[in-house]
């Protein structure tokens, strides 16, 4: 999570590009406080500004002027754009939540006072803040907002900043691949604004994401890049990022002794500087190299420096990585008992982070968005196509004479029509896809709450009263037929609680999760197996190491799981066999399940409507994938599904 942005609201960028070409003093002698206007307010903003690298403190004096003139004279909008100064600093110095109590403020005044680029800037600033709490769902909230009005407006300044936050949300979330391709998306933005700025601002997270996709050459090459245009335009928060990706890069390339030069120059620096989040940055790195070199003493101090400013700044994102430090500091010592609690604060506060809830809930609202556009596009295609329609009526109807051009231009226009259809059709198919993805992760997300709840909330409260029930048959003196009634209730309570945790884990098996599909199906095949209803043959080839994503994964354990519960409903089977195989290069995943049981007329199922086969169908189009059904009455029934992975 490495930032350095300074987004100015829409009303003051125009002044700020006015005043490129002035200096401090040119500045100062144009300030007049006699004179009590939103333009005094405006200089007193930029000579602040002037301020902001050498001497914050100052810089915070005249943003508190320009922001108390704008509350004397009433000008809301200069008292809503201190946010978008003072932020800067308070970022700088680790403040993250007083810096999003400004945007909040800030926020509030725009949706009341200000246009559509106000409110685009105002939400990236609110998501930004959000971002460095590590609340990522509602930083992405805030972030697609602010893209859809710049998007109305065709803004690329605004545009750049918000596909750039998005890269870094993804990036925070561990999809690399993801962040990537927004970060690119804002490069190519910031190329055509020809900022330079923006520039090595988008170039850090390319940079980032190219060293957790271990790509660190080209990480090394874009962080130079970076610092290069640091020391141009004299950007110490450039000058300084470029420097510690490197160090990060030549971590991953394990050249210990020259990432631990780096991270000195970045710690030293960043202290110079007053810039503690890059203090927290190379702690973090100078901790985690010198473990990987086995110079666990050493790492210490870094290790408990990095702990104290994550508390402080409230980065729960960093302080989930120093704990994972720290465990494999004492695992490499030998303090196995220290290693394992500082293993189990990492995965808990790592699993707060990036659980999938907050995945699911980013991807839910990417995906809602894209939606909306799409949508807004098939609408606007409809309105073309019936303009052109008209008005090739009109052409077809004045040309009468000229019989050979008309009907040309007929068939033109046919051709163009049935073009302009399908467009629309492909862009339908897209929305139905989009809406059927977002409802069966709805499901899954409700079935695992409802599991979660089954579990820990009624399963916790049978076994309280099993445990209750027990103490008093223990201090009660009973007959011999209260005895046997009473022992008969623990009996058919115990059965209870069997059957809770069956239904609960039909809902949402922690085997999935935990270890993954081949094995989740394998414990499942043979629990049906052993229930006597029917014997089931589990057969998997290549699944060992197979990288199957959890979405995914869920949706195939669903789909067999409907498939053998059909069997067991209609097929009056003895036999079964599933079985998954996945070829060499992992691309390819093939599912059969086979019965031997009484079979039916396939042709049947076109007229079906039972909720069964049409969820299997569509989870199968929700993965892309083909499906061929082969049965017939007394042949048994086999289905074959195709996924590519």
């Amino acid at each position: 999570m490495r930032k350095s942005l300074l987004i100015l609201f829409a009303g003051f960028i125009s002044f700020a590009s006015q005043a490129q070409g002035l200096n401090r003093n040119s500045l100062k002698r144009t300030i007049n406080y006699n004179k009590k206007d939103s333009n005094t307010v405006n200089v007193l903003y930029q000579y602040g500004e002037t301020y902001r690298q050498d001497n914050p403190d100052s810089a915070t004096f005249y943003y508190n002027k320009a922001k108390e003139l704008s509350q004397n004279i009433g000008y809301k909008k200069g008292v809503a754009t201190y946010a978008s100064y003072q932020i800067v600093i308070l970022n700088n110095r680790g403040l993250f939540k007083e810096a999003l109590s400004l945007t909040l403020d800030a926020l509030d005044i725009f949706e009341k006072y200000g246009n559509k680029k106000d409110l685009s800037v105002a939400n990236l600033n609110v998501g930004s803040e959000w971002e460095y709490l590590s609340d990522f769902s509602t930083a992405s909230e805030y972030y697609l907002i602010a893209k859809k009005y710049a998007e109305e407006i065709d803004d690329k300044k605004m545009l750049r900043i918000a596909n750039n936050n998005l890269a870094s949300v993804f990036i925070n979330l561990q999809e690399y691949a993801k962040g990537l391709e927004y970060a690119e998306k804002a490069y190519k933005l910031a190329v055509e604004l020809n900022n330079k700025t923006a520039q090595a601002n988008t170039l850090c997270n390319i940079g980032t994401a190219s060293n957790n996709l271990k790509n660190y050459d080209k990480a090394i090459s874009v962080f130079r890049e970076v610092g290069k245009i640091g020391k141009e335009e004299k950007d110490n928060i450039n000058i300084v990022s470029g420097w510690l990706g490197i160090a990060d890069a030549l971590k991953g390339k394990q050249m210990y002794a020259l990432a631990i030069k780096y991270y000195d120059t970045v710690l030293y620096f960043s202290r110079h500087e007053e810039l503690p989040e890059y203090t927290l940055y190379a702690n973090m790195g100078m901790g985690q190299t010198l473990i990987e070199s086995r110079k666990y003493l050493k790492a210490v101090p870094y290790l408990n420096e990095g702990i104290n400013l994550a508390h402080k700044f409230g980065s729960k994102n960093e302080l989930s990585s120093l704990y994972e430090y720290q465990s494999n500091l004492y695992k490499g010592v030998g303090k196995l008992d220290s290693a394992l609690a500082y293993r189990q604060k990492f995965e808990l506060l790592r699993d707060t982070i990036l659980g999938e809830n907050t995945k699911n809930t980013v991807a839910n609202l990417a995906a809602k968005y894209e939606f909306e556009k799409k949508e807004a596009q098939i609408k606007l295609q409809q309105a073309q196509l019936r303009q052109k329609s008209i008005l090739n009526y009109i052409l077809v109807g004045s040309a009468l004479a000229l019989l050979i051009i008309s009907l040309l231009g007929y068939r033109n226009y046919t051709h163009r029509q049935k073009l302009q259809q399908l467009k629309i059709d492909e862009l339908e198919t897209e929305k139905q896809l989009t809406a059927t993805e977002a409802v069966l992760k709805g499901e899954e997300q409700e079935r695992t709450r409802l599991a979660k709840d089954l579990h820990d909330g009624l399963g916790g409260m049978l076994s309280g009263i099993k445990f209750s029930l027990n103490n008093m048959k223990e201090n009660l003196i009973m007959t011999p037929d209260n005895a046997l009634a009473f022992n008969r209730s623990i009996d058919m309570l115990d059965s209870s609680i069997q059957e809770m945790r069956r239904v609960a884990h039909n809902m949402m098996p922690e085997i999935l999760v935990k270890y993954g599909l081949d094995v989740a199906l394998k414990e499942f095949c043979m629990e049906m197996d052993r229930s006597a209803v029917l014997h089931v043959n589990y057969q998997s080839v290549g699944m060992q190491q197979a990288g199957i994503p959890q979405t995914t994964s869920v949706a195939i354990y669903r789909i067999i799981q409907e498939l053998l519960n059909n069997t067991i409903k209609h097929a009056n089977a003895k036999n079964v066999l599933v079985q998954l195989h996945q070829s060499e290069q992992g691309k390819l995943l093939a599912i059969t399940v086979e019965d031997d049981g009484s079979g039916f007329d396939a042709s049947l199922l076109k007229q079906s409507n039972g909720m069964g086969w049409l969820n299997i169908r569509n989870r199968v189009e929700f993965l892309k994938g083909r499906i061929d059904l082969q049965s017939g009455l007394g042949k048994g029934t086999s289905v074959m599904i195709e996924i590519t992975i």
